[in-house]
């Protein structure tokens, strides 16, 4: 199996898994924290989609992201340089959790590039190196792998989350 067709076969497996666990959510679920501090759904989801935009635009492509350049955060109701990660307590607290109808169409726009690029690329281009901030430098076949299991544990996250709010299989 190439290796695009299998990192297309885990993204695929990713929509499907968030799908499942967002199924039937309303607003006040998405918007809802357990405790001052924590994330609520929305969040983690907009989390999700700014972290894979930053990846795939800025870190692997040198393009400006797709929310800046599509104007994403006009979109969602945020301010430009919300960046969807390293929130202080406070920030968390004060995030205006946008309609997740919203949240869902900014990463589905974002997941579309990154099938995009992902289409396009050779697959010697899975064994060059990126400089990933926090990490250091790493193959881009490395990096498809991180943003995967990022998303995975966030979408356990939100599953949990779901689970406190209705009960199992809720």
């Amino acid at each position: 199996m190439e290796l695009q067709r299998y990192i297309g076969i885990e993204l695929s497996g990713l929509k499907m898994a968030l799908e499942r666990v967002l199924k039937g959510l309303t607003q006040a679920e998405v918007a809802w924290r357990p405790a001052s501090g924590c994330n609520a759904i929305g969040l983690i989801l907009f989390h999700m989609a700014r972290t894979e935009d930053s990846l795939l635009q800025g870190l692997l492509q040198k393009k400006p992201l797709i929310w800046s350049s599509e104007k994403w955060y006009e979109k969602l109701g945020l301010a430009k340089d919300e960046e969807g990660s390293h929130y202080s307590v406070d920030q968390v607290n004060a995030f205006p959790v946008p309609e997740l109808a919203k949240i869902l169409a900014y990463a589905d726009a974002v997941r579309a590039r990154t099938k995009e690029k992902l289409r396009s690329m050779p697959v010697e281009a899975f064994d060059e190196k990126v400089n990933f901030p926090n990490f250091g430098e790493m193959p881009v076949g490395a990096l498809f792998s991180f943003m995967i299991a990022h998303a995975a544990e966030h979408i356990g996250e939100i599953s949990y989350l779901r689970g406190m709010q209705r009960g199992i299989d809720k």
